[in-house]
């Protein structure tokens, strides 16, 4: 049997952007390049409408700041650069209108964003790289100092890492005897209303790493950082085991979607 020749071989593969386009949506939005000859343009081809949106939107940013724009014009300003050839603007809307704030989309998972049309996984995964860098600057603002000192700053931390985590996870902020942050470990991830805490674990852990006091931290995903009963006895609980080796519970923050709650504030440890 003949074989085909290599040119019309050539004549039936795919064009080379293809492979690419199918792989990153970033590429995906462009316009896939003709496969067959077209007229030689006689003019600059029309300018796409959103390209002069674009430009107001980053004059209005470059001159005013942020306060210029609203929550969904951010968005757009920064999926601009990671899908340069689509509107934006749907996309920031539906974004927001799925999970309600900025907060809420930064804190989402890379699969719920892939729910919002426009959204593939790569822009997904840049999504959470920015999530990932404002948690690192929030928690550079507590490294090094006097937690009980900064206390705001330790909230918002808090808040970033954990209020729009879809089950609850328990942390640790271990500190030193100057209440200085040694280090800051997640102990247990569980369900939507439960994580498993070993008081005993707690303490091993703190006296590894040498800490003479620490902070209890948990997320609601439901929201409501209203403490549970279960939330006060194992307070009470670690309190009790760790008080007998010199090692002091602070507080124990439990963190919601919109607040948070402290258990000392409530005097319930």
């Amino acid at each position: 049997m003949d074989q085909p020749s290599s040119a019309a071989k050539a004549d039936n593969a795919p064009p080379a952007g293809d492979l690419f386009h199918e792989t990153d949506e970033r590429g995906y939005f462009a316009e896939r390049p003709a496969r067959t000859a077209a007229p030689i343009a006689t003019s600059e081809p029309e300018e796409k409408h959103y390209h002069g949106h674009r430009d107001r939107l980053r004059l209005r940013f470059r001159e005013s700041g942020d306060t210029a724009l609203a929550d969904y014009e951010i968005l757009e300003l920064l999926l601009f650069r990671l899908i340069p050839r689509r509107d934006t603007k749907p996309i920031a809307k539906a974004l927001l209108s799925k999970f309600g704030t900025l907060a809420g989309v930064f804190g989402a998972t890379p699969a719920l964003l892939q729910e919002v049309s426009g959204i593939g996984e790569t822009v997904a995964l840049d999504i959470k790289l920015i999530a990932a860098v404002a948690q690192r600057t929030l928690k550079s603002e507590i490294r090094d100092k006097t937690v009980l000192a900064s206390w705001s700053s330790v909230i918002q931390y808090c808040h970033a890492a954990m209020a729009h985590e879809p089950r609850e996870q328990f942390r640790i902020l271990f500190l030193d005897k100057r209440n200085t942050l040694i280090a800051d470990e997640v102990q247990g991830r569980g369900t939507v209303d439960h994580t498993p805490v070993y008081p005993r674990e707690v303490v091993r852990r703190a006296l590894e790493l040498s800490a003479t006091a620490i902070i209890l931290v948990h997320n609601h995903p439901s929201g409501d950082p209203t403490p549970s009963r279960a939330d006060i006895d194992m307070t009470k609980t670690i309190v009790e085991t760790a008080r007998p080796l010199g090692i002091t519970v602070h507080d124990h923050i439990i963190i919601g979607k919109d607040g948070h709650v402290s258990l000392k504030g409530l005097r319930l440890m």
